[in-house]
């Protein structure tokens, strides 16, 4: 059963790995002079700037409820998220297609190769082992779903995000060692611009993916499928429930608003009606942590009555 994958532990091995892969690549832009060394370093140190806002939106995400919010700031982390997205795909992408484009028209031959593929080397390994933490996370999270389902109908932003920056770091870094190691062999440069235009055009994808999951969470998107289907089974087998009309949900970062409109199993007084409605949502919120704010509007017609109430 899907539940929820841990992020902050996500977030925390991608900051690791980055901050380690920036210390290697600037080891490497000293030591060889290569200002194409050192535009990597600044680079891998931008991503870690991605974790740092994500980092944020979490704290912020946790602030309580206040007048002008009285929903809290849940919602927050949905905005850097979707701020990291852009970021990748102008500081990733589109920076990453120009230097490609430029390397294309001005080609030179590689200082110091060896070093770049030592560090490139490294640098897939670090990346791995974060890729490695970040996919047990998401794996607690999709429980039998592929991992495209997960990624269409997860409602946690910074997972996805990480996810994905996880997925274009470490393909663009072999797609680097490929080009590197193919300009060494054949001698031509041209193989470094190729590549590093086919690592633009891989975070530009994965960055556009992100947004428009995220951009969809920034809307306002019901819980996840599997989670609406389960509070829906769960309200059905409630003996203080007749029948159940409607059933919203807002996901809201973390939490969880929920709103029901149900008819009573029974003609009953207001103050055991009041109790069972009571009864139902402290159940709803023991059996779903994540609902944080629950509102129930009960119909009391009798069972057999014809007409519905208004949707």
């Amino acid at each position: 059963m899907a539940g929820q994958g841990n992020s902050l532990r996500a977030i925390l091995f991608a900051l690791g790995a980055n901050f380690a892969i920036f210390v290697a690549k600037l080891v490497a832009a000293f030591m060889t002079g290569s200002s194409a060394m050192l535009a990597e370093a600044v680079h891998s140190l931008a991503d870690c700037g991605n974790q740092l806002l994500l980092l944020l939106g979490l704290r912020q995400a946790k602030m309580p409820p206040s007048e002008d919010y009285p929903l809290g700031y849940g919602k927050a982390v949905y905005f850097w998220s979707f701020l990291v997205a852009l970021m990748l795909f102008s500081v990733g992408g589109m920076f990453s297609l120009y230097e490609g484009w430029h390397k294309l028209h001005a080609t030179e031959q590689l200082n110091a190769p060896w070093i770049a593929i030592g560090v490139l080397s490294f640098s897939i390994i670090v990346e791995a082992v974060s890729m490695r933490a970040c996919l047990v996370e998401v794996n607690k999270a999709r429980g039998q779903r592929s991992l495209w389902q997960w990624f269409r109908n997860s409602r946690q932003a910074e997972l996805v995000v990480i996810f994905g920056e996880d997925l274009a770091a470490l393909f663009g870094l072999v797609f680097a060692l490929i080009a590197v190691v193919l300009a060494v062999v054949t001698g031509n440069p041209v193989w470094d611009a190729i590549g590093t235009l086919a690592i633009g055009v891989l975070l530009v994808v994965v960055a556009v993916f992100i947004s428009i999951e995220v951009k969809a969470m920034l809307i306002g998107q019901s819980v996840d499928p599997q989670l609406l289907v389960r509070m829906r089974e769960f309200l059905d087998k409630r003996p203080e429930i007749a029948e159940v009309f409607n059933l919203l949900t807002l996901q809201l970062g973390n939490d969880i608003l929920v709103s029901i409109k149900a008819r009573m199993r029974e003609e009953q007084s207001a103050l055991v009606m009041i109790e069972h409605i009571n009864t139902v949502e402290r159940d709803l919120k023991r059996q779903f942590p994540g609902v944080r704010f629950s509102f129930f509007e009960p119909d009391v017609r009798r069972a057999g009555a014809s007409s519905l109430p208004d949707q």
